[in-house]
């Protein structure tokens, strides 16, 4: 028994410690390629950017569209959280309480799919990037993790694909609709977005100013 309880506890250990060697490495490093990534049938297109050359409208309006409180909260948005449950219970579309923190620990760290083990890895990442990248990093891997299209990964190779030029020049409408499609890019048009998808992009694109005007980016950019 104590013997068991020994590994047990070595094992714990060797998994906080590599825990935190990735953390510390990726708040300086690119992230190389994520599970995400490699279980794509599609390939994968990339091209890490620096946060310095992805236009802030882009990040103006994955805040409108993910995570209005991404300034405010320490990871977790107890509050959206709450609102998605209730929406979902009542029926309709449903839509998750995910911050852009625990998006960009899932999809560093770990894999796509539910499970109370999947969340529990999630939160502990979570916490962690948190507590160590700053909100900056935590957006800038976003930007370059997030799935973008089919087989395309982050801002760059997003905006190559569907607009023909950088991530460092990018008009509210040509974020707003990257934003859209973002929860789901396989199946959202980002060019010729059309019905709700029109719509919700033409509101995210009035909230951009919103977000710029109340600074609910500004944890970014200070």
């Amino acid at each position: 028994m104590i013997t068991i309880l020994r590994l047990i506890a070595k094992a714990f250990g060797a998994f906080i410690g590599l825990t935190l060697v990735l953390v510390v490495a990726f708040k300086w490093l690119p992230v190389p390629v994520t599970a995400t990534m490699l279980m794509d049938d599609k390939g994968i297109t990339k091209d890490w950017e620096s946060l310095d050359n992805i236009d802030r409208n882009l990040v103006s309006a994955v805040i409108a569209a993910e995570d209005s409180r991404f300034c405010e909260h320490y990871g977790f948005d107890a509050e959206a959280i709450e609102q998605a449950m209730r929406e979902n219970a009542e029926g309709g579309r449903i839509r998750g309480g995910s911050t852009i923190s625990q998006q960009t620990a899932k999809n560093v760290f770990l894999w796509q799919g539910g499970g109370f083990f999947r969340k529990g890895l999630e939160a502990w990442f979570t916490f962690w990037i948190e507590t160590i990248w700053g909100k900056r990093r935590i957006m800038e891997v976003y930007l370059n993790v997030a799935e973008t299209g089919i087989g395309t990964y982050g801002a760059e190779a997003g905006t190559q694909r569907y607009f023909g030029h950088s991530a460092a020049r990018l008009s509210t409408d040509e974020a707003s609709r990257m934003a859209a499609a973002l929860p789901s890019p396989k199946k959202r048009s980002v060019k010729s977005p059309g019905g709700w998808l029109a719509r919700h992009g033409n509101r995210i694109e009035r909230r951009i100013g919103i977000v710029r005007r109340d600074g609910l980016d500004a944890c970014v950019y200070n």
